[in-house]
């Protein structure tokens, strides 16, 4: 019997195939597309995220003769997925990278907000999550929010398309109104955020033990599975990431090279001291939090960079930089180039990337490398921000699969690092779940224990982690002289003139319906 395990990624969806053994025996991905139809912007069609769904399963099952028993799946965070009483999208999904709020954000800042409602939860607000949007929503799009009748997130409007069921994880509600004592919504949070009104389109947690449910007639149909099958929603994917990699224990940490760089620590409480930063994140009940902090800024900046330097992509930009020496000859590097700032391990909307140093001298392997420093340095960063003792730091992720720059994150952070045996690891994750939750498995650290394999440690090479300790020092100077100084770009004079409010947005976020599904030529209308 296998287990079919599904990773909603914010630009790639995979379904994953595992035998009983928690091998994989068949993985199918397919590309999303990330909308950006104006500044700021990020958003997805929801239709085309179930379709990709659909697709990815079918095509992952086609050669396996091993029935399936069991359906789990993780997927992105945060945003506002809004659906109508029938359960149907009221316009596109917000998602967790959308900008729009930014102002909003500054605004709760300087009015004390976002501090008071870290020192309640924990998690620092940015301007994707759904507090943010819905803000954002009901000063240029309250239409949008009146046709509403719950928000979910990309999770939950899987578990609806699956089960029927509108329902939130806990891990998806922990950032930003989870009250981490009781597991459900801490209505002082909702207040704080002059949210009461909406607090209607929050739907129900459901705590580790209620996140099962059957499979609907129409949903089996469309994918083509047995009706009846249970249902698992694991904890969104940078959660569901950490067990995939065996990281469920105090103390433990991982590192997601991907979409985000987001490093995580599993600790027994949730930490409100210092400066905010991050989330806390609900992982086992009120057993186990999760210290996250998820960075804007991530691949994309490889993606960036490869273009920058004419090649073809991140691992020809890998090949290049780790040509060149460590330290990239005194070129540094912020890599802040998200427009919507930077929201971990530090929040500023108006973040923004910088090369120090730059000469004639340097080449454009000198930029390559400065670029790899610049995040590994940013992973330090979110360490010391946890102010936890890690001893192990497991990284995952498609920038994993560079054994230069695991390396490079061992010297740059002076923590030994490990990569797993794995390749889907949020799908993995997702999989030990659901043999949690359906009783197939006692407990989360036996089945990490029995099912997660990990390969290839990298011990941090003394003279380099040295160096790196210096460049650290000068990093953190840079990143407090830019956020110091504001810098972003340059407004111009006719910025100051008053607009009126109808021309300060594009227009509101609805839902196309004449929009064709690129997978299927099927209208949504």
């Amino acid at each position: 019997m296998s287990v079919l395990a599904i990773d909603v990624g914010t630009t790639m969806i995979k379904s994953v195939v595992f035998d009983d053994q928690g091998n994989e025996l068949a993985v199918s991905r397919l590309a999303t597309e990330v909308r950006r139809p104006h500044p700021g912007w990020a958003e997805q069609d929801m239709d085309t995220v179930w379709n990709t769904v659909v697709y990815t399963v079918r095509n992952a099952l086609a050669d396996i003769d091993d029935p399936v028993w069991l359906v789990t799946f993780t997927a992105q965070g945060d945003g506002a997925w809004l659906v109508d009483s029938a359960g149907r999208p009221t316009g596109p999904a917000v998602l967790w990278s959308d900008g729009c709020a930014g102002d909003i954000l500054t605004r709760w800042e300087s009015e004390g907000v976002l501090e008071a409602a870290f020192r309640r939860s924990g998690s620092l607000t940015c301007s994707g999550m759904p507090n943010a949007v819905f803000s954002w929503l009901g000063e240029h799009d309250p239409g949008r929010l009146a046709r509403s009748s719950a928000s979910l997130t990309a999770a939950g409007w899987l578990f609806l398309r699956l089960t029927g069921e509108v329902a939130m994880d806990e891990s998806d509600a922990s950032a930003p109104f989870l009250d981490h004592a009781t597991g459900d919504y801490d209505p002082q949070i909702i207040e704080m955020f002059g949210l009461t009104e909406h607090a209607r389109l929050l739907p129900r947690v459901l705590g580790e033990e209620q996140r099962i449910a059957e499979i609907t007639a129409d949903a089996a149909g469309q994918l083509g599975l047995p009706t009846g099958l249970p249902v698992v929603m694991a904890p969104y994917d940078i959660a569901s990431t950490a067990r995939g990699v065996g990281v469920v224990n105090p103390g433990q940490a991982c590192s997601i090279l991907g979409t985000t760089l987001c490093t995580e620590i599993v600790r027994k409480d949730v930490d409100t001291t210092g400066e905010p930063s991050g989330i806390n994140i609900a992982y086992r009940g009120r057993e186990r939090v999760l210290r996250a902090f998820p960075t804007l800024n991530g691949a994309e900046v490889l993606g960036w960079a490869a273009g920058l330097l004419d090649l073809d992509g991140p691992p020809e930009l890998s090949e290049l930089a780790f040509s060149g020496s460590p330290g990239a000859h005194g070129l540094m590097f912020l890599p802040y180039l998200s427009p919507a700032g930077e929201r971990a391990p530090f929040l500023d909307p108006h973040a923004r990337g910088v090369f120090s140093g730059l000469s004639l001298e340097h080449t454009r392997a000198d930029i390559a490398r400065s670029v790899f420093d610049g995040l590994s340095l940013v992973l330090r960063d979110s360490l010391e921000a946890s102010r936890t003792k890690v001893t192990e730091l497991r990284l995952c992720g498609g920038g994993a699969n560079s054994e230069d720059w695991c390396q490079l994150i061992a010297d740059a952070t002076g923590v030994p690092t490990a990569r797993s045996g794995d390749t889907e690891l949020g799908a993995k994750g997702a999989f030990l779940t659901g043999l949690v939750l359906s009783g197939a498995e006692s407990s989360m650290h036996g089945a990490a224990a029995k099912y997660v394999r990990m390969r290839s440690v990298w011990e941090p090479d003394p003279g380099r982690a040295a160096h790196y300790d210096e460049t650290y020092a000068a990093f953190l100077n840079w990143r407090g002289l830019a956020r110091g100084a504001g810098w972003a770009a340059p407004v111009p004079a006719s910025a100051t003139t008053p607009v009126p409010a109808s021309a300060t947005v594009p227009g509101p976020r609805t839902a196309d319906p004449y929009a064709a599904d690129p997978r299927t030529g099927a209208h949504h209308a």
